[in-house]
């Protein structure tokens, strides 16, 4: 009887095993790829998988898209900035069977790949290029990731360069460069105000030498603009052009006294 009941317990727990090792349930997804004796065989998945135990081994592949973090990486541009930039990597599995058969950790290989390319890439651009061209040095990290990547079934959807890590020296010479720049148009700007007021100027002065009259309307216009100020006493020399009309009407009336009667 003992020997039975040792015999029915080694089969309730060999069956226990079978169970656990022969069922494998993948999410969606998830896809396993199956080795039979070290060979490979296919990628199943999602859902319910059996297996046969100890001959088959599955890996479990995740194919959603990884977000990996690039630690900053010490970087010489062009012109001899030195410098720390760290990015952010956005890539997923397309093919599982490569992402296993074809490198030994695909996560650390495009980890790796990662910092060496955003070196690379960046030591061959100016400060100015990296500041002011983000997207083209975005595009251009993602295309050459995704070219290296390909062997592995692994896809690169996206980089972005997230920080840019200036030396004190550096952001203080931009500030003065950027303080010269604004000088500089508010200059610009000045002299063109001058430059237009000047070419209204000559307008006017062509008119007012077309139109004599048009000076003594202009003449009067200032003094009731003097004569609105909180002034007490103003001295305003009179021209004797805008005397001329009266005095010459009054020598009329003097050589012809036959009018005045």
């Amino acid at each position: 009887m003992q020997g039975i009941s040792f015999a029915l317990a080694f089969l309730v727990v060999f069956a226990i095993f079978i169970l656990t090792t022969a069922i494998r349930i993948l999410n969606e997804y998830e896809r396993g790829v199956i080795f039979r004796l070290g060979r490979f065989i296919g990628v199943k998945g999602p859902g319910l998988i059996l297996l046969i135990p100890i001959v088959d081994k599955m890996v479990r592949v995740s194919l959603r898209t990884i977000v990996h973090d690039v630690p900053p990486q010490d970087v010489i541009t062009r012109d001899n900035v030195s410098l720390q930039v760290n990015a952010v990597v956005y890539y997923r599995v397309i093919q599982p069977d490569k992402a296993v058969i074809e490198v030994e950790n695909y996560m650390f290989a495009t980890s790796q790949l990662s910092q060496t390319t955003l070196r690379s890439v960046l030591g061959q651009v100016h400060l100015d290029e990296l500041l002011s061209e983000r997207d083209k040095i975005n595009s251009e990290l993602q295309t050459i990731i995704d070219r290296h990547t390909d062997p592995w079934g692994i896809k690169v959807s996206m980089v972005e360069v997230k920080h840019v890590d200036l030396p004190q020296e550096m952001k203080r010479a931009m500030a003065k460069q950027a303080e010269a720049e604004r000088e500089r148009r508010a200059k610009v700007i000045s002299a063109e105000g001058e430059r237009q007021a000047a070419d209204k100027l000559s307008e006017a002065a062509e008119i007012l030498q077309k139109y004599p009259s048009a000076i003594q309307l202009r003449y009067l216009q200032t003094l009731v603009e003097i004569a609105a100020e909180n002034n007490s006493t103003t001295i305003f020399p009179i021209p004797i052009d805008l005397l001329t009309p009266f005095m010459t009407q009054q020598m009329k009336k003097n050589t012809n006294p036959s009018d005045q009667t």
